[in-house]
Formats: structure tokens, C-alpha cells, sequence
């Protein structure tokens, strides 16, 4: 079944990359920076609360991740964090490395890479001195990033208040185990310098190997806050079984909801799916 799935992946990626649409000019709640992170600049944008004021307003914030060959301006993640926005809740959106417009080779990119990108922004929201409480939120590889990040914060002072994954690809792992990512193939124990994923996309050689040897679940595992699972019934890029094995990863700590309808790019359904993770938040936020 779940090299069923790794073929399925492969074909529906592509409907990924026609059906993704930019972000509209930033607003006047929005702020666009760059950190300094260990692949070079990471590029972000903040988005506040209408009306707020950072000079003498504390606001919850949510770290907003991506997933692979996305960007922090491509849906569903501008979604979410307009969401947030109404609800009175602040997010920090960022590029990965190698994607959108931070720095870096989307060849040289890696798993531990994006962790450590993650934890640069971890670090920045620490200094702000408007935002109390700190929660994330992942799509697709963005929810293996956000969850992992979570597992390794849960022995550090500051942890993570809650953490949403949406369709969490964790099924990189086995696709990397197969030797079959997207629609290119390979030998798993000895791959290229690269693999071309639609004769455009490149994955290096680090990637497929150490991605084949990480340790998702457990990692995550550390984390025992609150957790939300959104998964659509019509994913055809990330199978339900990731979803269900983080659930049972989590135990009571975690629920999963499966949405109707719903694809893994959330073009369809996608304020059932975007209202769910914000109504999460707002009720964490408000203990």
C-alpha cells in the first residue's frame, strides 16, 4: 500500500506546482525580513493582529512552515496566517533554505538544514517582546520540520504552546528508502550528485541519503503538548497512514481530524481546514 501511495505521490506533485498562487502585496499588519541562518538569509514575513500595536501589545505568534518546492508566500500558508490574523493572533511565515527567497541551493538542501532554519526563527521570536506565547504550524514536509522542531524543544525552557501538522509528509523517508521521489528514480544506497524532479526540480545526493535515516516519530515523540492533525480524505501526495502513525505517535496528546474533500495543496475547502488550525490556536492561546 504505501508504495502505492509513494507512485501516487509521485504523479499528483506536479498538480502541486500549477495549482500553488503567490501572496498579494504585503499589507500594512505585514513585515518583511531577513535572518541570518546557517544557509544564509532566511527571508520572512510577520503578519499582526489589525490594529495592534508592538510598542505596547503582547500577541501570541505561530511559526508558519512550508513544504518542499513551496514557499512561505504559496497556499495554503499565506491562508493561515490571514486566519490567525482575524483571530488575533500574530505568525512568522519563513523560506526554507533553497526555497522562495532565502538563500541556498534547493540542491544543498536537507532535512537537518530546515531544522536548523526553523530554530533561527525559534530564536528571533524569543527576542520580540510583544509576542507571549509561541506556536507551530507545518504543511506537508513544513508539518515533518514543525513536529521534529517541537520534539527537540521539549527539554529547553521555552517550548512550543501547541503544534498543527497538515498532511505531515513524513512518507519522504520511504519514498528515499524506494529510490522513487516525485517521478524521478534511483538507486537508494547510491544515488546521484542529483535527481531531477520533473526535469526541474534537483534533490541532491545528502538528501536522499540521510533523509532515508532519520528518525521522525521518535523525535517528535518528545513533544507532549497539544497537538492538532489535519489531513484531507483526498490527498493524493501524502497518505492518511502519516497523519494516523503521528496520532498514535502522540496518543491523547493529539487529535486527528480528517476533512472531507479537502487535497493536499487545500485548494478546495480550504477555510473548514485553515478555521480548524485557528480555532485550535485561539482556545490554547486563551488558557
Amino acid at each position: 500500500m504505501k508504495k502505492r501511495f509513494i507512485q501516487r505521490y509521485s504523479v499528483a506533485i506536479a498538480l502541486l506546482l500549477m495549482l500553488v498562487f503567490p501572496l498579494h502585496a504585503c499589507g500594512k499588519n505585514e513585515q518583511k525580513l531577513y535572518l541570518s541562518g546557517p544557509q544564509g538569509k532566511i527571508a520572512c514575513t510577520i503578519t499582526l493582529p489589525k490594529g495592534f500595536d508592538p510598542m505596547t501589545d503582547r500577541v501570541p505568534m505561530v511559526i508558519l512552515m512550508h513544504g518542499i518546492f513551496a514557499s512561505k508566500d504559496f497556499v495554503p500558508i499565506p491562508s493561515f496566517a490571514k486566519g490567525l490574523a482575524r483571530a488575533g493572533i500574530a505568525s512568522i511565515r519563513l523560506d526554507f533554505n533553497g526555497h522562495g527567497k532565502s538563500e541556498g541551493r534547493m540542491q544543498d538542501m536537507t532535512i537537518e538544514k530546515e531544522l536548523a532554519d526553523a530554530r533561527t526563527v525559534w530564536d528571533y521570536v524569543q527576542t520580540l517582546p510583544y509576542v507571549s506565547q509561541v506556536g507551530l504550524l507545518g504543511h506537508s514536509q513544513g508539518g515533518v520540520i514543525a513536529s521534529m522542531t517541537a520534539g527537540r524543544l521539549a527539554s529547553e525552557p521555552k517550548k512550543p504552546a501547541g503544534v498543527v501538522l497538515v498532511a505531515p509528509g513524513s512518507v519522504i523517508k520511504e519514498a528515499c528508502q524506494a529510490g522513487k521521489f516525485f517521478n524521478a528514480r534511483f538507486d537508494p544506497q547510491n544515488p546521484p550528485e542529483y535527481i531531477r524532479c520533473w526535469g526541474v526540480m534537483r534533490l541532491g545526493r545528502e538528501y536522499l541519503l540521510t533523509t532515508q535515516q532519520l528518525d521522525i516519530f521518535g523525535t517528535a515523540a518528545a513533544y507532549h503538548g497539544p497537538v492538532l492533525l489535519l489531513h484531507g480524505d483526498k490527498d493524493t501526495i501524502v497518505p492518511l497512514w502519516c497523519s494516523e502513525k503521528y496520532a498514535e505517535t502522540y496518543g491523547d496528546q493529539a487529535m486527528l481530524r480528517v476533512i472531507h474533500g479537502v487535497n493536499h495543496t487545500i485548494t478546495s475547502h480550504r477555510n473548514e481546514v485553515v478555521n480548524s488550525a485557528v480555532e485550535f490556536f485561539r482556545q490554547l492561546f486563551s488558557k
